[in-house]
């Protein structure tokens, strides 16, 4: 009985103490081709602060898409697309990371550790933010 008290004990700090059990994953589908409406869409729009683990899947079947994270100011923070180049600027963004040229039905993996705010997660590629791959996450204490 005491053994086994102590093996219980043993796995209960394991699990408080493992990162493993702290961290956040959230699931980032991107869809969409070419001329046509493209969607970035989470699992979850709202996520406790701390490390966390962004899983990305390209759902298209022909088209290569990104996912960039950015922090904002607000969660009404405008962003400005440059219209000559299709593309947010986003020298004037706080970027957190991204995961780039994510090919076709590929999965890629991007970990930040985010403290409370707004984010944004967008596609960058040629005229994908304008043709609507972007959404906001709410991270909370």
């Amino acid at each position: 009985m005491n053994i086994r008290r102590n093996i219980l004990a043993a796995l209960a700090i394991v699990a408080i103490t493992s990162p493993a059990w702290a961290a956040n994953t959230v699931k980032v589908i991107e869809s969409g081709e070419g001329g046509g409406p493209m969607t970035l869409t989470l699992d979850r729009p709202t996520i406790k602060a701390g490390e966390t683990t962004f899983v990305v899947h390209n759902n298209a079947l022909t088209e290569e898409h990104e996912m960039v994270l950015v922090k904002l100011k607000s969660a009404d923070q405008k962003v400005d697309v440059v219209a000559s180049k299709h593309r947010v600027d986003e020298k004037h963004l706080k970027s957190l990371g991204e995961v780039a040229d994510l090919k076709p039905g590929k999965d890629g993996q991007m970990k930040a550790r985010l403290a409370p705010g707004s984010y944004l997660l967008l596609c960058n590629i040629k005229g994908h933010y304008e043709a609507g791959m972007h959404t906001l996450l709410t991270v909370t204490k």
